[in-house]
């Protein structure tokens, strides 16, 4: 006799239960590590909980006071701070805060400047552009031709004599400076003249530094000669994942394209509760956010020079291995890329294999990236770089098993598991919260 089917509240109670036990793990899991990865970094209590505010559950197209649904009178409240917070701290004219990425901020520029078909300045993906300029992201999405930029490998950054000239020749449109490997800043300022000779938009991908940039720890590209950043804001911001637009143009017609190509353009809501997120994010860096950039940038160089001491090919020693929250490491004679990661993962140190200038296959890169926002956002300073080189030795020059390197990871890790640099410094920074406090079955 055939048994009864498993009544299906049941079988996705259990569902539940395993899902939210996963996500437990995964929060464990960071909790013990070793956290490198440049593009991360953890949200204050106050920005996380109104991720699950009665924000998420609401729609509020178009800006505030204009919208097309009613109810949005406390939205429009929030997200008037949230532009002048972002105005405030960037010193700029313009802010949209509707787009819900970087790759969607990034989205918004090129559909605002840019017509299918047009030239449009970028690096390569091998000298650390972000995906989004390649064919199969956000440049073939628009239709746009990349035109590419002359690079100094020794320098990390563009070639500006060798760069003026492609710009001369090619007349692009639109340039896009910003990178996903960003050691140094970009020499705007430099080209800025070409800019304005050949008529092109300056535009500025501050996803990776744009919390270095309010810190006052990097370039300050809208007064260096970009009339557009695009941003995401988890980064060295570290904020909710979203998206950011600011500008400072004396085209009133340059907002109104910007604008409407967030919305209706390429978002229709735009997640209030990130929004939400993100205004308290701004105020907590305008509070905090100098220190914090200054402890993120130092601590990158710390690490970058104990990795040197202890044999490590960290890119531009000469110039002291980064200007901002990251540096990059050829892995070529550690295994390579993808193996140095894989062992470092399995060794409780999260990075991410990367493409470095002279590779070809970006699932087989020379290379490996590895950032400080978020161990500087759990307290870690400049003698903890010293110890996270030492973990890094001991296993890929070492040979020293895995587990104990984990183990050795662990007891370091048990003394920065709070946040710093926010409101409410000193919470658990890897809390699960468990809001209902019973199981999904009872």
């Amino acid at each position: 006799m055939k048994a009864d089917p498993e009544p299906p509240e049941r079988e996705m109670a259990a569902t539940v239960r395993e899902i939210r036990a996963s996500v437990q793990r995964h929060s464990t899991r960071f909790e013990k590590a070793i956290p490198l990865i440049a593009s991360e970094n953890l949200l204050s209590p106050y920005a996380k909980e109104l991720l699950i505010s009665d924000f998420h559950s609401r729609y509020a197209e178009g800006l505030p006071g204009e919208r097309y649904y009613e109810g949005n009178e406390e939205v429009d409240r929030v997200e008037r701070t949230c532009l002048e917070l972002a105005r405030r701290l960037f010193r700029c004219s313009f802010a949209d805060v509707r787009p819900i990425s970087g790759t969607v901020a990034n989205l918004a520029v090129l559909k605002a400047l840019a017509e299918p078909g047009d030239p449009v300045g970028t690096a390569r993906l091998a000298d650390g552009a972000h995906i989004s300029s390649a064919s199969f992201g956000a440049f073939g999405l628009r239709g746009v031709k990349p035109v590419y930029y002359a690079w100094d490998e020794e320098r990390m950054t563009l070639d500006v004599p060798k760069t003026r000239a492609i710009l001369r020749e090619a007349r692009p449109k639109l340039c896009l400076f910003g990178l996903s490997l960003f050691l140094f800043p970009i020499p705007i300022e430099e080209l800025r003249p070409t800019l304005e000779e050949i008529g092109a938009h300056g535009w500025y991908d501050a996803a990776h530094v744009l919390g270095l940039i309010a810190g006052g720890e990097f370039q300050d590209p809208l007064h260096e000669g970009c009339e557009v950043i695009s941003a995401s804001t988890h980064k060295t911001l570290p904020g909710p994942q979203h998206g950011l637009l600011l500008g400072e143009t004396r085209d009133p017609d340059v907002e109104r394209r910007l604008r409407s190509a967030a919305f209706p353009g390429v978002t229709s809501n735009h997640h209030l509760h990130t929004m939400a997120a993100l205004a308290v994010s701004l105020a907590e860096h305008i509070a905090f956010g100098r220190d914090y950039a200054r402890q993120v940038v130092a601590n990158a160089r710390a690490l970058g020079q104990a990795l040197y001491e202890r044999g490590f090919d960290v890119l531009a020693p000469g110039l002291g291995f980064t200007r901002s929250h990251t540096i990059a490491v050829r892995v070529v004679r550690e295994g390579g890329g993808e193996a140095v990661a894989r062992s470092l993962a399995e060794a409780g140190i999260i990075t991410n294999k990367n493409l470095l200038p002279g590779d070809s296959s970006p699932k087989r890169p020379g290379g490996i990236r590895i950032g400080t926002p978020e161990v500087t956002r759990v307290g870690m300073r400049e003698p903890e770089m010293v110890r996270i080189a030492e973990l890094l030795d001991a296993l890929l020059h070492k040979g020293r098993p895995p587990a104990e390197v984990r183990a050795d990871g662990e007891r370091l890790k048990a003394d920065h598991t709070a946040l710093r640099f926010c409101f409410g410094a000193g919470e658990a920074a890897y809390r699960f919260y468990d809001l209902v406090g019973r199981d999904p079955g009872s």
